[in-house]
């Protein structure tokens, strides 16, 4: 017999506050997170802006010495983690820990770690590399770091792909939970790459917007979208079996209910025509949950306000809802937090989860030129009041990543 899974514990770092609190009236006030880098001089750069965390100390949440020995990418998913453990309220002297896992991913792991120990080998040699270099810039080390603090013997592992990173970490952990092999699953994605040489990579890649303007940056949907601007941060995610969650009296924030995951296997950044790839991870998550595509109260969408991917995503999500597409809300909240590369789907997740939550839709802002080719409902510029039942989370990859997360607002009944 197949466990229901569900959520019991939430934890942010985003570039709109670093708890779940703050990030969803973040989202809600429709606030937007980018500005100019504080992180490093962009006067070659033609791209400045950024969504960065901001005000974030990670000795209020780790030892200093142990924070040293992390990449900000793994200060970041040890921190979101441990809200979401506060607010699970798990007993860890009481659960079995070889029934609690680990699936955290990143996109890019520790690339400040790399730049600046590559600073260090240049400058003064081979000798003045730090001793952890390779255990800081490694992509499981969030998932290690995490394991380590909170005792977890069960599967501790990585995923790795691309921005669908996050999505598909929650994805195998409510396989895993489902399946019967772990009771508890510590969830989610992380990023910390608003560097130079990332931020230089993706705009020698086209990718980033150029603009000037913090308002008209980040513009899914728009006609005037011109590319994404980089985000960082962390969404952690507690999920667990229904049983277990009901034997310890858990507050219950949803229910996990479908997931999907397809490979476009078409091009390398490029989605693949008319949205194919992404429209099969939608279908694949609604029939796991067991329902039709007009019972979907609101899509998260990838929306990362690049020209290709919104018309894309606009197209498989045409593909999959049909003549009901317009009844159907679909907001970017990465208008708000910019791209989180690898952290994305799940702080996304989280917008789902809270969202049901509170029946609120989170908007599009920025939004001003309507784009014939993106004419879904977009939310833009203000949230709305409505009942969710059911809300979905898609996030697509460099790779031909494709992954859709489906949650149900929990009821008892």
């Amino acid at each position: 017999m197949e466990n229901r899974v569900v959520i019991t514990g939430m934890g942010a770092i985003t570039p709109l506050g670093n708890n779940v609190k703050d990030f969803w009236n973040g989202l809600k006030e429709g606030k937007c997170g980018i500005d100019f880098i504080k992180a490093f001089d962009t006067e070659n750069f033609k791209s400045k802006l950024a969504a960065e965390v901001k005000d974030f100390k990670p000795e209020d949440v780790i030892d200093k010495r142990e924070a040293k020995r992390m990449d900000r990418y793994s200060q970041f998913a040890v921190a979101a983690a441990e809200e979401a453990m506060k607010d699970s309220k798990l007993d860890l002297e009481a659960i079995n820990k070889d029934r609690l896992g680990v699936v955290v991913g990143s996109g890019i792991g520790g690339i400040d770690t790399v730049e600046k120990q590559h600073g260090n080998l240049v400058e003064k040699g081979p000798g003045r590399v730090h001793p952890l270099f390779i255990p800081m810039i490694i992509s499981n080390m969030a998932a290690g770091n995490i394991a380590i603090r909170f005792g977890a013997r069960n599967i501790c592992t990585t995923v790795v792909t691309a921005c669908a990173t996050g999505t598909n970490a929650i994805g195998e952990a409510f396989e895993m939970i489902k399946s019967g092999r772990a009771d508890v699953i510590i969830a989610g994605g992380t990023e910390a790459s608003i560097t130079p040489l990332s931020v230089a990579g993706f705009i020698t890649l086209t990718a980033l917007s150029k603009s000037a303007d913090p308002s008209r940056a980040s513009i899914p949907f728009d006609k005037e979208r011109a590319g994404f601007v980089m985000g960082e941060g962390a969404g952690i995610v507690i999920i667990e079996s229904l049983e277990h969650a009901l034997k310890r009296g858990a507050n219950i924030y949803g229910e996990v209910v479908g997931y999907g995951s397809t490979c476009d296997a078409y091009h390398i950044t490029s989605p693949a025509p008319g949205g194919e790839g992404a429209a099969r991870a939608m279908k694949m998550a609604l029939k796991e949950a067991n329902i039709k595509p007009e019972e979907v109260s609101y899509i998260n969408a990838h929306g990362t306000g690049t020209e290709v991917n919104d018309k894309l995503e606009t197209a498989a999500i045409k593909l999959v809802f049909g003549d009901k597409v317009k009844e159907v809300p679909v907001s970017s909240t990465k208008s708000m937090t910019g791209h989180l590369l690898g952290a994305a789907g799940a702080v996304e997740a989280i917008a789902c989860i809270k969202a049901m939550e509170d029946s609120f839709i989170p908007p599009t802002i920025g939004y001003k030129v309507f784009d014939e080719e993106c004419d879904l409902d977009c939310v833009p510029n203000k949230g709305r009041e409505k009942e969710l039942e059911y809300t979905m989370s898609n996030s697509l990859g460099f790779g031909g990543h494709n992954a859709v997360i489906l949650f149900k607002k929990w009821s008892d009944k």
